[in-house]
C-alpha cells in the first residue's frame, strides 16, 4: 500500500515543500501505525522549514508537530489499544503524512465524535496556553493578563481558557482580528496603531499580572513594562530571536538549538535583580513534555474533556488537503490568520472556520 507525505527538501521558503508518494511505513515493535485525519499547521513548522527552530531535523524530513488520527496497525508487543481507535500525538515532526508510525507511549486517546480539526488544535495550541496559564503564570480569578498575537491559534486558546479561569484579558492583534478577540472576552489593542504598554497602563493604571509573549528578544523587556509589580512575562516561541539568522542547506537546525539563550538568560536575571519584582520566565512545550510526559498527557486529556463538554471551541481558520501543505504554510506565513490552519485527510470536509 502506498501513501502520500510532505517532505522538506532544503531549508528555505515554501518552495522547499514537496509532495511524495511512497510505500506505507510499517510499525516496528512497540509502535503503532496511525492514519492521520488532521495535522496542525503551526509557526514552528515554518521555522523548522527555514532551519531556525531548535527542533529542526536534518533534511529531508516530514514536518508536522501535532496530529489526530485513527489506529491502523499494531506493531509487535503493542496491547491495550485496538485498530479504529482515535488518538492524538505531538511527534514534533512527521505529521504531514497519510500514515505515520509512532511509539505507543506517545498516543493519547481522543473522545469519540470530536471533529478531528478541532481536536488537533488542542494538542499544541491549547496545551501551550493551558500550561502557560496554570503552570507558568499560575493565574488566579480576577487577575489581569495581556496576550500578544491574541487572534492566532495560541492566542485564541489563551482567550478561551482565560475566560474559563475568570481573568480580565487584553490582547494585541491587528484591526482584522479585533472582533475575534472581543467575542472571546478580551479587550483588543491594535499593535500597529497603539503603544500597548501605554494602553495597558491607561486601561488598568498599575499594569497586568501576566503577559504572554511569543515574540522574544527585546520584545520581552518591552512586555515587562506592561506588568504591575510582582507580575511576570511568560516567554514562548521566541520567534524574533530564532528567525534573525537562517541556516544554509548544508547545516542542520540542531546547531541553532542554543541561539538566543544568552540574551534570554540576561532578561531572566534582570527580572530577578531589578526593582519591581517583575519576572521573565520561559516556557517550552517540548521541554516540559520530555521532562514531565505524564503531565502533558494529563493536561491533554483534561482539555479533550473541556472540548467534549463544549467549554472550549477552537477557531479553525481554514482546512487544506494534505497535498496543499505549501499553500497552508504560505497563508500562515503572511500573518493575520485568525485561529488554526489544519491539514485534513478528507477533502470533502474542507471548509473555512470561524474568523
Amino acid at each position: 500500500m502506498r501513501h502520500t507525505r510532505i517532505i522538506v527538501t532544503h531549508y528555505g521558503g515554501p518552495d522547499a515543500l514537496r509532495v511524495v508518494e511512497e510505500e506505507c511505513p510499517e510499525p516496528k515493535p512497540g509502535e503503532v501505525r496511525v492514519r492521520v485525519l488532521a495535522a496542525g499547521v503551526a509557526m514552528p513548522d515554518i521555522m523548522a522549514r527555514e532551519g531556525v527552530h531548535p527542533e529542526t531535523p536534518p533534511v529531508p524530513y516530514t514536518p508536522g508537530w501535532d496530529l489526530v488520527g485513527e489506529i491502523d496497525r499494531l506493531g509487535d508487543g503493542v496491547s491495550g489499544i485496538e485498530p479504529g481507535q482515535i488518538v492524538a500525538a505531538m511527534p514534533i515532526h512527521g505529521a504531514y503524512a497519510e500514515f505515520v508510525c509512532l511509539p505507543q507511549r506517545e498516543l493519547v486517546p481522543v473522545p469519540s465524535r470530536l471533529d478531528a480539526a478541532e481536536a488537533v488544535s488542542v494538542v499544541l495550541n491549547y496545551i501551550t496556553a493551558y500550561q502557560m496559564l496554570h503552570r507558568s503564570a499560575k493565574v488566579k480569578p480576577g487577575q489581569r493578563v495581556l496576550y500578544h498575537g491574541a487572534s492566532g491559534g495560541v492566542g485564541t486558546a489563551l482567550l478561551q481558557l482565560g475566560r474559563l479561569a475568570e481573568l480580565e484579558m487584553y490582547g494585541t492583534c491587528s484591526s482584522r482580528g479585533a472582533s475575534a478577540v472581543s467575542e472571546l472576552g478580551g479587550i483588543p489593542i491594535d499593535y500597529r496603531n497603539q503603544d500597548y504598554v501605554k494602553e495597558i497602563h491607561r486601561l488598568t493604571s498599575e499594569g497586568v499580572d501576566a503577559v504572554f509573549d511569543p515574540i522574544g528578544g527585546a520584545h520581552l523587556w518591552h512586555s515587562r513594562e506592561a506588568l504591575r509589580p510582582g507580575g511576570r512575562v511568560v516567554g514562548y516561541g521566541n520567534t524574533t530571536s530564532l528567525r534573525e539568522e537562517g541556516l544554509g542547506s548544508d547545516r542542520t537546525g540542531r546547531r541553532n538549538r542554543f541561539h538566543g539563550i544568552p540574551i534570554y538568560a540576561l532578561y531572566i536575571a534582570g527580572g530577578w535583580f531589578l526593582p519591581g519584582r517583575k519576572r521573565i520566565v520561559p516556557y517550552s512545550i517540548q521541554t516540559l513534555k520530555r521532562l514531565r510526559p505524564e503531565l502533558f498527557r494529563r493536561d491533554l486529556i483534561a482539555l479533550f474533556d473541556l472540548l467534549q463538554q463544549q467549554k472550549i471551541k477552537p477557531l479553525i481558520a481554514q482546512r487544506f488537503p494534505l497535498a496543499e501543505a505549501r499553500q497552508a504554510q504560505e497563508l500562515l506565513g503572511k500573518g493575520g490568520v485568525i485561529g488554526k490552519i489544519v491539514l485534513v485527510r478528507n477533502a470533502s470536509s474542507l471548509e473555512s472556520g470561524a474568523a
